[in-house]
């Protein structure tokens, strides 16, 4: 039974351990623009029981936690003005795409800019995609406006539409680091608005989680307080038999 006890609680630390590395990602990313939190879920997996006529009693199942998957929470973050011509927001539950070395990629990151070869890029220097490919600016190029849809204008006259994207569902998409998610099947946008002179906050809330992340450490501290004291039992244990046995 004390080994079942110590597996049971091991289970749970692992759990917690997965726990707090989420909380810990969300909380290094509270000012990064456009990130989505992350959540946890966990699930009860019950041991499968030996089964035996010796048995005085019926089988006890045992259940262990265990981690079962993680969850995007999409939740808009506040929008922010910068009247940076460059800086987007999406009002909306779409995504910006962007071209990447992997292949394309999907942000709610909106802080963009024009790199040495005129092209719009992110701020990893991925390139902006339009429903025609990146989008290429000319060294005199002023005035870029973005609409509402899209649709992008500079003093050269129209310059294509951004490529944005939704998904049926967006929990089917793969965090790919950068602040960029894989995946999923995209559709063209069509509940999606483009923001100008606007950037996405991270919707983390930095009082939930540094709350989460103080009931994560005193249920590690507390379960490990436990499973000291199961060692101490044994060790009891086996001291006493030692002596009887002698």
């Amino acid at each position: 039974m004390i080994e079942n006890a110590q597996l049971i609680s091991l289970s749970r630390q692992i759990a917690l351990q997965r726990q707090m590395n989420v909380v810990a990602n969300n909380m290094a990313n509270i000012n990064t623009t456009g990130f989505k939190a992350e959540n946890i879920l966990f699930e009860q997996y019950r041991m499968p029981v030996a089964r035996d006529r010796d048995f005085m009693a019926g089988d006890q199942s045992l259940s262990f936690v265990q981690d079962w998957a993680t969850m995007h929470d999409l939740a808009p973050g506040a929008l922010v003005q910068t009247g940076n011509e460059l800086d987007l927001a999406l009002n909306g539950d779409g995504f910006f795409a962007v071209q990447t070395p992997g292949g394309d990629r999907w942000t709610r990151s909106g802080a963009f800019a024009i790199d040495n070869t005129g092209r719009l890029v992110d701020l990893n220097g991925n390139p902006v995609l339009g429903d025609g490919g990146p989008i290429q600016f000319g060294p005199d190029e002023t005035g870029i406006a973005i609409s509402a849809d899209g649709s992008i204008s500079s003093s050269a006259g129209p310059k294509g539409r951004l490529r944005l994207v939704e998904f049926a569902n967006a929990q089917e998409l793969t965090r790919d680091g950068a602040n960029l998610f894989s995946g999923g099947t995209p559709v063209p946008a069509t509940g999606t608005r483009v923001m100008q002179g606007f950037t996405e906050r991270s919707n983390v809330s930095g009082v939930s989680e540094m709350a989460e992340m103080i009931r994560v450490t005193r249920a590690y501290e507390s379960i490990a307080s436990l499973t000291q004291k199961q060692d101490e039992l044994r060790r009891s244990a086996i001291q006493r038999l030692g002596d009887t046995n002698s």
